[in-house]
């Protein structure tokens, strides 16, 4: 017999365990050339921030911008970790892990 544990939970828990799963590391491209890598839960709204120049200070005034990569990733701590891992590669590194969609080593 199994127990559903959830209908015991208070409401603000069960969005918060249910909204973790759904958190994605996403890249974007400026026209430059440069490369921007964030999370977001909600990727395409957050992508249309950036292109409306608001949010993140790096992607002001560098549009047209393109979304070049995107991956769903599950919890937020997962995805910040995955983030930072990206962000500390170099850009063939970073290429190489957009093709295969693996972190080198």
């Amino acid at each position: 017999m199994t127990t559903d544990t959830t209908k015991s939970l208070p409401e603000s828990i069960k969005k918060r365990d249910s909204s973790q799963s759904h958190w994605h590391l996403y890249i974007v491209q400026t026209r430059f050339g440069h490369w921007y890598t964030g999370i977001s839960t909600d990727v395409e709204k957050r992508f249309a921030v950036h292109q409306a120049d608001k949010g993140a200070k790096n992607l002001k005034g560098k549009g047209p911008l393109t979304l070049i990569y995107q991956q769903p990733v599950g919890s937020r701590s997962e995805a910040s970790k995955l983030e930072i891992q990206v962000k500390k590669l170099n850009k063939a590194q970073k290429r190489q892990f957009v093709i295969t969609a693996k972190l080198p080593g």
